[in-house]
């Protein structure tokens, strides 16, 4: 013996003698194995229907449960490209565990997700529910926030209505001085060197000018629609409010009036936009949708923008910045940071959202929270009088206060019966018990936001278009509540 170290044996060639198990490949409660006990759970039977319903011919499919273990794992650890999908069924044991020794094309993983799309957005709520069956929803309080999130477009591929008028008539002049240019040429050549004997490449310059001309005309077209929609939106809203103060009328002239006002305003909104075919600028979960912005005759204002990539997304400011994206809605439960409720917006404002995501709440939950708290974007005059309607108590900053600027002083007794809904607020907010609940509103949501987009780096959506975004962003609060649910059970 000299003296030297031995190593392990190490022969990457070997044959194992009997074939080993995949379920040996990981270690004891890996979150692989915990997404094949939850994919047990869950009722994926929407979409073996809609696989069964198609022509028995051709190519077997993969097993609809290998695909969306494969996805739903992917929303866990932050693996969500359909290409690095397909990738880790080579590399990542993990993956090859869940995929069986199957490895799905790039395109035929991005087909799933694409055409059953809408029964995985519904698998949020059948997660939601085994969280609670665990215990890790109190519905205590509940925090609400949102994050803007960028969309699968560039700001820089916006464009103004003004612009677009301007951009129009510019390359339309252009096209005509290519003509001209090309006619010119072409005489000249014929003189030289014979009719038809040489070509001139300005055809295509022209080509491409009037693709432009083409794409700037069908967003001119499509905002103008939605211009004339939203305008007929408002002015419905006015007759409505018109008939409301028709009905509180205190004289028979004032009465009059305000009808005459109302069939007015109907009038002008049926001219724009029959009420049979008018749009509604709410999300299915009821949060409000981006407005163009309107002249009084319906057509866009010049600063009225549009996306060519992604139309439904909006310039949005976060954090001192532009990005083209989505606003994304979350309520997350005190106790374990589950988010109990999520939507996604293309209104970059948070007011109007609150209301919305507390009623899913309840429907996802079959309860409400004791009480919500949200930041000052939330705040509004009748959304306290609302929320309580549904049972819950809302706690909502009426103002944004410094970070550096002192507490208010602790209030006590009750409001003066004449208060104002802000300065009712204010008092709640100043109350010992009002102070400690909200104190906890950023430590409840703020984090999730952070786990999903620093930890899983989610910070761009793959889809486009706001159905799509809504179902993505479903995923992507599904994948963080499926690990609390195996964090949890892992410590249990």
């Amino acid at each position: 013996m000299n003296g030297e170290k031995t190593y392990r044996p190490w022969s990457p060639g070997q044959s194992f003698l009997l074939p080993p198990s995949p379920l040996e490949w990981l270690p004891q409660g890996h979150l692989a194995y915990f997404i094949l006990d939850v994919l047990a759970e869950l009722d994926l039977s929407k979409i073996e229907r809609t696989i069964q319903a198609k022509d028995a011919r051709g190519n077997r499919p993969f097993s609809p449960r290998m695909m969306t273990a494969l996805l739903l794992y992917g929303y866990c650890v932050g693996v969500f490209s359909s290409r690095k999908i397909e990738r880790a069924t080579f590399e990542d044991v993990a993956f090859r565990v869940l995929a069986g020794g199957e490895h799905p094309h790039f395109t035929s993983v991005n087909q799933f997700r694409k055409d059953h799309l809408k029964v995985l957005q519904d698998l949020f709520v059948q997660v939601l529910q085994l969280c609670q069956k665990a215990g890790l929803v109190k519905l205590g309080q509940v925090a609400v926030d949102g994050t803007k999130v960028q969309a699968n477009a560039s700001k820089h591929k916006a464009m103004s209505y003004g612009h677009m008028e301007r951009r129009e008539a510019q390359l339309q002049e252009e096209i005509a001085q290519l003509l001209e240019k090309a006619q010119q040429v072409d005489e000249a050549e014929d003189a030289r060197y014979g009719v038809g004997q040489r070509e001139e490449d300005l055809p295509e310059e022209m080509r491409r000018r009037e693709v432009r001309v083409a794409k700037i005309r069908e967003a001119k077209t499509a905002l103008e629609a939605e211009a004339q929609e939203a305008r007929a939106a408002v002015l419905r809203e006015q007759a409505q409010k018109a008939r409301q103060a028709a009905n509180s009328a205190s004289t028979q002239r004032e009465q009059e009036r305000a009808q005459r006002r109302a069939q007015a305003r109907e009038k002008e909104a049926s001219a724009l936009a029959p009420p049979e075919t008018a749009a509604s600028f709410e999300t299915p979960e009821g949060l409000p949708q981006h407005r163009p912005r309107t002249r009084p005759d319906g057509t866009p204002h010049p600063k009225a923008q549009r996306n060519f990539t992604d139309p439904d997304s909006r310039v949005m400011e976060s954090q001192g910045a532009f990005l083209q994206g989505y606003n994304c809605q979350a309520a997350v439960d005190e106790a374990h940071q589950i988010v109990v409720a999520q939507a996604v917006s293309n209104q970059p404002p948070d007011n109007g959202n609150l209301l919305p995501l507390v009623r899913q709440t309840q429907a996802n939950c079959g309860a409400v929270p004791e009480v919500v708290t949200a930041d000052a974007g939330y705040w509004s005059p009748d959304v306290p009088v609302r929320v309580q309607e549904t049972g819950s108590e809302a706690l909502i900053s009426v103002a944004r206060r410094k970070h550096w600027e002192s507490d208010p002083t602790v209030t006590s007794g009750s409001p003066p019966d004449d208060a104002t809904p802000r300065e009712i607020m204010l008092w709640k907010l100043r109350t010992r018990e009002g102070r400690a609940a909200y104190a906890r509103r950023k430590a409840i949501v703020e984090p999730v936001f952070g786990q999903i987009k620093e930890a899983r780096g989610f910070r761009r959506f793959l889809l486009r278009g706001l159905d799509q975004v809504r179902a993505e962003w479903a995923l992507v609060c599904m994948g963080h509540n499926l690990l609390k649910l195996f964090r949890a059970e892992a410590l249990a």
